[in-house]
């Protein structure tokens, strides 16, 4: 059986919702890890992404970064169609609303990230896209 710090994409969310993150909450380097529900901003299909988060305040934070490409991820494209989406820790699955962390929020938030996640700064390093800090606030 594989590892759950191995784990990854689909593999990952599926272990993940069916031990309600018993297997895959803990990941790589002491991340920890939400799944994010987003609806396909063509299809309306509910897709589901395991993404790395830390807690600010009373919300969640994912860092959109996608390896650092130059397009982003599409499950960030997806939340700026709607920003209405389900996240799942363990086994609370609740709704949220998702936003871009704004230029004065951004700083403390994205080094919050990095501390945890340090190739967050590589990957921003390897694209000119705006690598966007995602807050989910609890709806």
């Amino acid at each position: 059986m594989t590892s759950a710090i191995d784990l990854h994409g689909d593999p990952h969310v599926a272990r993940y919702l069916e031990t309600d993150g018993e297997d895959g909450y803990h990941w790589r380097n002491g991340t920890t890890i939400l799944i994010l529900f987003t609806k396909g901003r063509k299809t309306g299909e509910e897709r589901s992404h395991a993404l790395i988060y830390r807690d600010h305040d009373d919300k969640h934070l994912v860092v959109a970064s996608k390896g650092g490409t130059d397009a982003p991820p599409a499950w960030f494209v997806n939340l700026q169609s709607d920003p209405n989406v389900e996240v799942q820790i363990k086994g609370d699955r609740f709704r949220a609303t998702a936003r871009v962390a704004t230029p004065d929020e951004k700083p403390e938030m994205w080094d919050k990230m990095a501390e945890v996640w340090p190739d967050y700064n590589e990957y921003q390093k390897k694209t000119s896209r705006e690598i966007p800090v995602v807050v989910l606030e609890r709806a």
